[in-house]
């Protein structure tokens, strides 16, 4: 799809106001002949479109679809820029802006594999950040750097290590509301030390993993509660050795992110996940700079990737993140797996806002929820979107 710039969507600040004619994919229901009255940076409620107060203002839809606003729990940069290169809260303002381009109004900044100094400095500028963008910023993702060797895709070798006690606890001491996710390799981290971030409610993702099926399993117990880009860097599914695959498929509590962008995934096996983890399978982009962008390359890991037909990928063939947005993986799941469209939406936002133990807030259109919405046409197009109760509008 096409990026728009921000110059390209003309802003709407009203105290009150409904968003009619439009069809609402609510998280549970598919509404159609409704309006839905924003009231602030919260969804006040949703009424019959015969019932609405003729006094509210009302932004006619033409039609398009609403949904919760999408979130992306793997997000290493968009825009032009990378979080790793720029550790800063102007990197965070353009990845929301990008973002918002494609319907994700939420996001994890993924911190890849660096040094103890950059991991430090990133939960600081993530805990201001979240100060006052707290529902734009749902929390650091940490991915890396105490993963395999044998797995490491584009991280850099340099700074892969094993686990530190003393950083874990720096982390831990953080919390889930500044690190909300860290991803390792579970064979390389005690049942201990995957409890010390789990306690403080940290969420614990297996990743770049060589682990046997008995090791993820154990992982599992410890309280690994998700997989990190299924199928991508870890251990495969194999008859005698069913691998981190294996053990995933075969837990049903634990949950998986998937980019589902036709490069990283085959969409047979993306159809049989889903068939497998139901409601733990979540959409994730791992996007980086290319999104929104001309860029024909850039570096990540300390490797030069190329971007080409839809495909981020180094000069030895392996894939480096991803130019996939949300609203692109959704059409995907449409198109190339016959999901229905509520349940494609519901990977975007319903599913990643309870793993995140954030469903009382976001992943839903109901009463008291936050305001954050993507609008989209039949063709997939985001025509729209709302930010913490501010309508903005793709200009024509």
């Amino acid at each position: 799809m096409s990026a728009f710039t921000e110059s390209a969507f003309t802003k709407s600040v009203l105290a009150k106001y409904a968003l009619t004619n439009c069809v609402l994919y609510t998280g549970d229901r598919q509404l159609s002949d409704c309006a839905l009255i924003i009231d602030g940076d919260r969804i006040a409620e949703v009424v019959a479109r015969q019932d609405l107060n003729p006094q509210i203002p009302a932004i006619n839809l033409q039609g398009s679809s609403v949904a919760p606003g999408f979130i992306d729990m793997q997000l290493n940069g968009c825009g032009g820029v990378m979080f790793n290169d720029a550790i800063a809260s102007a990197t965070l303002d353009i990845m929301h802006q990008t973002n918002l381009n494609s319907g994700t109004t939420s996001y994890l900044p993924t911190l890849i594999t660096t040094s103890d100094q950059d991991m430090l400095a990133a939960i600081e500028v993530v805990k201001t950040y979240r100060q006052q963008h707290p529902h734009s910023i749902l929390g650091l993702h940490l991915e890396g750097p105490y993963l395999n060797l044998k797995r490491k895709g584009i991280h850099n070798a340099d700074y892969i290590r094993p686990p530190d006690r003393a950083l874990l606890e720096k982390i831990a001491a953080a919390g889930r509301e500044v690190v909300r996710l860290v991803t390792i390799a579970p064979e390389l981290a005690t049942p201990e030390e995957i409890k010390l971030l789990v306690e403080q409610g940290i969420l614990v993702s297996a990743g770049h993993t060589d682990a046997s099926y008995e090791e993820a399993i154990a992982g599992f117990d410890a309280g690994v509660r998700m997989a990190t880009h299924l199928f991508n860097a870890m251990s495969p599914w194999q008859g005698r050795k069913p691998g981190v695959v294996g053990a995933v498929l075969n837990r049903q509590e634990v949950y998986a992110g998937i980019i589902a962008d036709g490069q990283h995934v085959h969409y047979d096996s993306i159809r049989l996940a889903k068939k497998l983890k139901q409601d733990k399978l979540i959409l994730v982009t791992d996007a980086t700079p290319p999104v929104g962008t001309q860029m024909a390359s850039f570096v990540i890991g300390g490797q030069e990737v190329f971007y080409r037909d839809g495909k981020c990928v180094s000069a030895d063939g392996t894939l480096g993140g991803s130019a996939l947005t949300m609203i692109e993986a959704i059409a995907n799941c449409v198109n190339y797996l016959d999901l229905p469209l509520a349940e494609a939406l519901r990977m975007a936002s319903t599913y990643p806002a309870k793993l995140l133990g954030l469903e009382d807030e976001l992943g839903k259109i109901a009463s008291g929820y936050v305001a954050n919405l993507a609008i989209f046409d039949r063709a997939f197009q985001i025509v729209g979107r709302v930010d913490r109760g501010q309508y903005l509008a793709v200009e024509s």
